[in-house]
């Protein structure tokens, strides 16, 4: 697998209205993209640091896994995400015959329009890892 970079960090809120001024006004970066995606049930706003960047992620009803995330540990970080360059598909197969646990058995589109898979933290070392891609 060839990871070019941490894609971005995940992290969970109760709401985007609450969080985003702390990253606006404390940290001083500038939300650039605020998107739904229906299918996740959950609402997204991304900042950029450098070549990263932060994902907030405010569930959209209480059957999320956002939500039920939160309900169990909180606000805080949900998962790392890494670009790769070889394909998320070409990851997953190769993960998978080294034992790796998948959460998603093929590539789903997620927000800013990438292909997205999930690795089960039960395998990553207890870090829910995304793998992602920029489709051609």
């Amino acid at each position: 697998m060839n990871i070019s970079h941490i894609e971005h960090l995940g992290i969970a809120v109760k709401s985007l209205d609450e969080a985003i001024p702390y990253y606006e006004n404390i940290l001083g970066m500038k939300c650039y993209a605020v998107e739904e995606v229906a299918d996740q049930k959950v609402k997204t706003a991304f900042f950029k640091v450098g070549q990263t960047k932060i994902e907030l992620l405010e569930p959209t009803c209480e059957e999320s896994t956002i939500a039920k995330f939160i309900e169990k540990r909180g606000e805080g970080i949900h998962h790392m995400a890494f670009a790769v360059a070889d394909g998320v598909a070409n990851a997953l197969a190769e993960v998978e015959a080294k034992g790796v646990r998948l959460i998603d058995k093929a590539p789903r589109k997620g927000a800013e329009g990438l292909n997205i898979a999930f690795l089960h933290p039960k395998s990553t070392a207890g870090v829910l890892t995304e793998l992602c891609e920029k489709p051609e």
